[in-house]
């Protein structure tokens, strides 16, 4: 079974009718134990993907037969729900690498709804009746993260605590497997965020100026924080060479290794341009997820930020 997919918002619901929960930067998870005690993980396409995450595995109930949905979630250096810290574990397929690296990057699951319980099919049960049944069953090792009934509230928070967003959940809403429901909305943030060009990447098989390599000033010098393509057409461009022609320089100007596969072909400048980049977290120090160009700041200098 492949879970229900939220619907993109356009405005945060209000009234009795709608809870709103965290939305959580992990990997999206269903967990059933079956009638033999033993917990099978599939991922949001259906794999089994048990195997690489035994720190999740262990059966919440016992022998109890329970389906749940939820998302599995590491955190990052600043505390944060990380999709990126979880990424060495996703695809593991040997029990001795996934116990290691469960030692080293500890994962949570984080339960959001009930779709099973000892045999009992809830699926068109509503919503409210199986969160409420979920909070009730005392799981032990996952976690069940709590339900807010002020929508624009919890959007404020999660933005201000650098979180992804919040889910809109219809309270009469029954779940349906592998529908994208309009009574399930999501509300991502975005973050504008300032950066300085250490270096530039041409479009494939051009030579105009397709991407920045862009970091973050700090005391041990440049740290890279990532590669911005989207964003920057023509104009952008033809902007963005001209204010960096001056800047060339032959060896890369960030104080640690930038990646290969974003290194490569990669023209390098000093570290000089800042320019403004919106992106889905608040901290500079994370590695840029879904970055979007929007323009040279010609007001701020490195040393501002």
């Amino acid at each position: 079974m492949r879970p229900m997919l939220a619907t993109k918002g356009t405005s945060v619901p209000a009234g009795v009718e709608w809870a709103h929960e965290v939305k959580w930067d992990g990997v999206r998870i269903l967990a059933d134990t079956g009638r033999e005690g033993r917990t099978r993980l599939t991922s949001r396409n259906d794999n089994d993907v048990t195997l690489a995450w035994p720190d999740v595995a262990e059966p919440p109930l016992g022998a109890r037969d329970l389906l749940v949905d939820g998302e599995i979630i590491a955190l990052n250096e600043q505390g944060l729900p990380d999709f990126r810290v979880l990424q060495d574990r996703m695809h593991v397929r040997k029990a001795t690498t996934a116990a290691r690296l469960a030692d080293r990057v500890p994962a949570t699951f984080m339960v959001f709804d009930l779709l099973r319980l000892d045999g009992e099919e809830l699926l068109d049960r509503p919503l409210q009746e199986r969160r409420a049944r979920l909070a009730d069953l005392g799981l032990t090792g996952w976690q069940v993260p709590a339900s807010y009934d002020d929508g624009a509230m919890l959007l404020d928070a999660t933005y201000q605590q650098g979180l992804e967003g919040i889910v809109s959940k219809r309270l009469a809403s029954r779940y349906t497997p592998e529908a994208r429901s309009p009574h399930w909305l999501k509300f991502a943030h975005r973050h504008r965020l300032s950066y300085v060009v250490g270096g530039w990447r041409p479009t494939e098989g051009t030579t105009r100026l397709g991407a920045l390599l862009v970091g973050e000033p700090t005391e041990d010098g440049l740290r890279y924080r990532g590669r911005v393509g989207s964003g920057i057409g023509g104009r952008a461009s033809a902007a963005l060479t001209e204010a960096l022609a001056p800047y060339a320089r032959s060896s890369s100007p960030f104080a640690d290794e930038v990646p290969r596969v974003d290194a490569r072909g990669t023209r390098w400048v000093e570290p000089v341009l800042v320019v403004d980049v919106d992106t889905h977290h608040t901290s500079r120090a994370q590695r840029l997820r879904q970055p979007s160009y929007q323009g040279i700041r010609t007001d701020l200098a490195p040393e501002d930020l």
